[in-house]
């Protein structure tokens, strides 16, 4: 799988970043896009990462620099789960676990595929502090070992204005759970 975008997809995808980057200023107010761009040029592979991001429809925008690893953060940011990564079960196990109607994918397997991370509690939970994700979907969170260890696996949403955590099996999936990613960058 080819895993660099051309140059006509990188400046069309950095335009479309630019324009969300200026639009959300909230989720970065002490940003400087100038430096995320140059950034970003200088990291081809993010850069398809980041189209992986939106081509699934996940919104991938900044919010937040790490500054003692020098890396930015970019998270999906559209309103519900990603379009493009529900119906899912959790991990590979799980897909391999289930004997019928099993889904297309798992949301380790893709966001591995992508080269992103899963969202963890905490991460999720400093999202919501941004706006409100999740009121009507869910996305799997990053499970525990030992959560998963005993066949489960966690998800968050966003509901009566608050963020939720509940468990399920990691193998079962749902139209309206998918996960939502971060890359640094």
């Amino acid at each position: 799988m080819k895993k660099q975008l051309t140059i006509n997809e990188q400046e069309e995808l950095l335009s479309i970043l630019e324009k969300r980057f200026e639009k959300n200023k909230t989720r970065h107010e002490k940003l400087d896009w100038t430096k995320i761009e140059a950034k970003l040029k200088a990291n081809p592979s993010k850069l398809w990462s980041l189209d992986e991001m939106e081509r699934t429809e996940g919104e991938p925008d900044v919010i937040g620099y790490d500054a003692k690893k020098d890396e930015y953060l970019f998270v999906d940011c559209s309103a519900e789960s990603p379009k493009g990564r529900r119906s899912i079960c959790y991990d590979h196990e799980a897909l391999e676990k289930r004997k019928e109607h099993k889904p297309a994918d798992s949301a380790i397997n893709m966001a591995e595929q992508m080269g992103i991370e899963i969202l963890n509690e905490e991460q999720y939970k400093e999202l919501q502090k941004l706006g409100k994700f999740d009121a009507k979907t869910s996305s799997w969170i990053l499970t525990p070992p030992e959560i998963r260890k005993l066949g489960g696996a966690i998800f968050s949403d966003f509901r009566y204005n608050t963020v939720f955590v509940y468990h399920n099996g990691a193998d079962s999936y749902y139209a309206a759970r998918g996960f939502r990613g971060l890359l640094r960058v």
